[in-house]
């Protein structure tokens, strides 16, 4: 199918028919799961004929080893391909793998990456604690402050890296901008595009090189799945393709197949969370038990020009202040009856979330102080709940804290 569709055709249909063979096997509608570790081969004219054409760098029309590939995985990769807009993509067995496999394959001794801040955790861990022991520099520069970010670059600078809309103060980037610096100064850009998924933002099309992303959330979108994904040019996604078959970190064909039935939602999915998100934050924005609330689809936030100009959509995600002390948000948060407590975002279900409590347990007040991780911060993932519904929990919970 994918060569059938047409250049024109938009996201939605590609999240529906994008990697997919018009005939399948026994006349199927849907993608099978290929169960299989390993595949077999009718002579050894056959083996060298495979060998001799994955020598050339050419793509041949079979697999020989799980590792390296199965038909299922195939399709769900030529899906996102074609929703990022690029060459190539990569399915691994995580977010987290797609960003340290991609790491890890690109720089090398001696090399230095410039991240932005309020950036995922585990990244920042991985980047400035973790690749210290391959004697790997990194440097976090304030997200938005792109003369800090040229600053930063060094000779040996191999990666510039950032997340657009940043998680969980929504910050937003420049896209554009962060490509013309990567592009201009001969260093790679890498961008995690989890928050607005390719129905809202395709950074390829801005000038990005790299797009990660963690399948696990939207791209899944049922909260029943771990995956990640790393789209690009095909010069950069072959060398990472042949990384990781060492690295071994590959994702499985159940994950791939229920990966291929979450894409073809993933257009009204997002758009559905989209507008919740947008009518959840403007009711937490005039509500007298909020203090501040997080979302660029306000035009009280200082990124909404800018996302309005690059993004067809604001998200599922947002975070507020609750007008109060620790105590105070947690009988918010435990006074939810429709909102789960949990770390994720991107479901069905609409997820709440105690930064401080849970993802920063283990640092010191000063340390989330410092990254902005109030005790009165709470982060909401919107599902796909009825709107006035989620407000309606969210309203009866505030009203804990009034008076």
């Amino acid at each position: 199918m994918t060569d059938q569709l047409s250049a024109v055709v938009r996201n939605a249909t590609r999240a529906v028919h994008a990697g997919e063979v018009r005939r399948k096997p026994q006349h199927a509608l849907i993608d099978p799961i290929f169960q299989t570790s390993t595949y077999t081969f009718d002579s050894m004219a056959e083996v060298c004929e495979f060998q001799e054409a994955h020598a050339k760098g050419h793509v041949a029309d079979r697999f020989e080893y799980g590792r390296y590939g199965n038909p299922t995985i195939q399709a769900v990769e030529e899906r996102l391909a074609a929703l990022e807009k690029a060459d190539s993509a990569i399915l691994v067995a995580s977010g987290m793998a797609a960003l340290t496999y991609t790491f890890l394959s690109i720089l090398r001794s001696g090399r230095h990456i410039v991240m932005t801040d309020d950036s995922y955790r585990r990244t920042r861990q991985f980047c400035e604690d973790h690749l210290k022991r391959f004697n790997i520099e990194c440097t976090v520069v304030p997200l938005g402050d792109y003369d800090a970010l040229e600053a930063a670059i060094r000779p040996e600078t191999r990666i510039l890296f950032s997340e657009t809309p940043s998680n969980p103060f929504l910050h937003v980037l420049d896209v554009e901008r962060f490509a013309e610096i990567g592009r201009r100064r001969g260093v790679l850009t890498v961008i995690d595009a989890t928050l607005s998924t390719p129905i809202n933002l395709r950074p390829i099309e801005w000038g990005i090189d790299l797009v990660i992303h963690s399948a696990t959330k939207y791209l899944g979108g049922h909260n029943d799945l771990l995956a990640g994904f790393i789209a690009g040019s095909d010069r950069l996604i072959k060398p990472l393709r042949e990384a990781i078959g060492i690295f071994g970190g590959i994702s499985d064909p159940n994950t791939a197949y229920l990966l291929l039935r979450g894409l073809k939602t993933l257009n009204v999915r997002v758009q559905q969370q989209n507008r919740s998100a947008q009518r959840v934050a403007e009711f937490l924005a005039q509500h007298p038990a909020v203090e501040n609330v997080y979302y660029p689809g306000l035009k009280s936030h200082p990124g909404h020009e800018l996302a309005a100009r690059q993004m067809t959509g604001f998200g599922g995600l947002l975070s507020f202040a609750v007008r109060g002390d620790r105590a105070a948000t947690f009988r918010v948060i435990d006074a939810l009856k429709l909102a789960y407590i949990s770390p994720s975002l991107g479901g069905a279900e609409t997820l709440v979330l105690h930064l401080a409590a849970m993802a920063y347990y283990d640092c010191t007040p000063e340390e989330r102080a410092e990254l902005g991780m109030a005790d009165n911060l709470v982060r909401l993932a919107v599902g796909l709940e009825d709107a006035d519904d989620v407000i309606a929990d969210l309203d009866q919970a505030l009203r804990s804290v009034e008076g």
